[in-house]
Formats: C-alpha cells, sequence, structure tokens
C-alpha cells in the first residue's frame, strides 16, 4: 500500500484492493482516516457487498432519510442527477447530517456511472481552515455553538425548489425534516477520533449562532466560509470509473460540481453513525 498527499487535501491510496483488506493494511488506512479524514483510492471494483462490508469495519450504516435508496441495498444511498435536471445532490459547500444530533461520522462514496466530463467533488479540510484564522479569532469561536437544521434543504418549503428545478426525485420524507429539532453543536470541536481541532460550521445546514441574531451571524459566517475555500485548500477529486472517496463529516466539507449539463450522473453513498460532539477547550 502507498499513500500521498492529495493537491488541496486529504491522502491518495494506491496498491489496495478494499474487497481484500487484510488487518495489517485495514489498521493503516484506518490510521490515516482518523488523522486526516479524507481518503482517496483508484481503481476499485466495489459491488454493493463489498461497498456494505467496508463501510462496516469502520462502524453500524445510518441508513438515510431524505435520499432514494437502492431497491436491493437500502443501506445504500441513490446520488444522481439525471440528463433533464437543472440542480444536483449537493451543489453547494456542506457536511453531511450536522443537522443531526449526532452526526455522521463519515461517507463513503463509490463512482457508479459518470459523465463524459465534469462531476468532480471537491473538498476542503475543517482543521486546516480552523489553523489559519488569526488566534483571536480562534478563541472566540471556541467559546461559541452553532445551530444546524435540514428544513430548509429537505423539508416541506423546499419542496418547491425540487418542483420548480424538475428535481423531485432527489429528496423525499419532507415530513422527518419538519419534525426534526434544530440541534445546536460546538463552532469548534475537538475531534472523536484525532482529537485535533475542527471549525464545525457550514453554509449547507448552519443557519446562525446560539445566542447571534441572523443579522449578526451571517458576515460572521461569510468569513469563516471565505477563509476555508481559499482555492489552496481544495482538493478537487476528478472521478474515474472504480473511484472511491471516504470523507470525515466532522472535519471536512464537500461540494460536488454541476457542470455536466444534458448528462447522468450516478453515485452510491453510504453514510455511518457518529457520536456528540465535544467543544474543544476554550
Amino acid at each position: 500500500m502507498q499513500s500521498r498527499p492529495h493537491p488541496g487535501a486529504g491522502i491518495e491510496i494506491t496498491g489496495v484492493d478494499l474487497r481484500q483488506l487484510d488487518e495489517s493494511t485495514f489498521t493503516r488506512i484506518r490510521e490515516l482516516f482518523d488523522r486526516h479524514g479524507l481518503l482517496f483510492f483508484r481503481g476499485q471494483e466495489l459491488s454493493e457487498e463489498d461497498h456494505i462490508a467496508f463501510a462496516q469495519r469502520f462502524g453500524s450504516i445510518n441508513v438515510n432519510r431524505f435520499f432514494e435508496k437502492n431497491a436491493d441495498y437500502p443501506e445504500i444511498a441513490m446520488v444522481r442527477k439525471e440528463p433533464g435536471d437543472r440542480i444536483n445532490i449537493g451543489g453547494g459547500w456542506h457536511t453531511d447530517h450536522s443537522y443531526d444530533e449526532e452526526p455522521a461520522l463519515g461517507s463513503i462514496l463509490v463512482a457508479r456511472e459518470l459523465p463524459t466530463t465534469g462531476g468532480d467533488t471537491w473538498f476542503v479540510s475543517m482543521y486546516d481552515a480552523f489553523e489559519s484564522l488569526p488566534a483571536p479569532v480562534r478563541r472566540k469561536l471556541r467559546t461559541m455553538r452553532a445551530r444546524h437544521s435540514s428544513k430548509h434543504v429537505f423539508g416541506s418549503r423546499a419542496k418547491v425548489l425540487r418542483w420548480l428545478t424538475q428535481s423531485q426525485h432527489q429528496s423525499y420524507n419532507a415530513e422527518a425534516a419538519d419534525a426534526m429539532d434544530d440541534p445546536v453543536h460546538p463552532a469548534v470541536i475537538e475531534h472523536p477520533l484525532s482529537g485535533r481541532e475542527a471549525l464545525y460550521v457550514n453554509p449547507g445546514f448552519t443557519v446562525g449562532f446560539e445566542g447571534w441574531s441572523l443579522v449578526r451571524s451571517i458576515p460572521f459566517l461569510a468569513y469563516l466560509y471565505w477563509n476555508a475555500v481559499r482555492p489552496a485548500r481544495v482538493a478537487k477529486f476528478r472521478w474515474e470509473p472504480g473511484s472511491v472517496a471516504f470523507w470525515d463529516n466532522r472535519c471536512t466539507w464537500h461540494y460536488a460540481r454541476n457542470d455536466y449539463p444534458g448528462e447522468r450522473r450516478v453515485m452510491y453513498r453510504i453514510t455511518l453513525d457518529g457520536c456528540a460532539l465535544r467543544p474543544a477547550r476554550a
């Protein structure tokens, strides 16, 4: 097994077959994941059963409430864009499941059907985003908490947007989103695997800081988001047949590019259960 840094963020691993990992190789992969939170693999030939088996070595599977499920394997969420769709799933910076009381550990995405060009996924590290902030801002953030919500993305009001963009199939179970509480998480967490500090807000699901008005929250969030996605920090992962990306949702954002009009893109995603998040030490 060989590993090397991917430009921007993450680690690219070669020389492994994810279907046949001995304990020593798996331990090395686990250590890299725990430390960096973002792994890329090439040249894999994972069946649905292989995908599930690999995921289960890291933890229990979270069956998605809002995406279409694979008809034969409900553990796998279908992330697809049809030729007539105007918007795609994940077409903006976000981290999966921050709207849960116990946010997801990570997601494992497998390429199944790719457009002729485009369709990359971009990633940024929230370790790097936090470390790059000025010291006074880091100190302030360690004392703060932020509220997250799924309602504006998956709830009933979001149905109007999906209808207007002819993308009704992309999200289900709006009533569940409407009924969910909006959890509050630390703005900076002590990562449960690495122990490192990571910024824990994101453009997709963070709706404001606890104790702050929306008007006060928006400019500070905008500054944090701008800082996080500076070009040198963005890992632009180009999908190929057999590509797999595995990221930790507690320390990584991602962004599925919507730059392949009129073409189909199908990805299979498995998400792993996580845990409650602890604040970094102030």
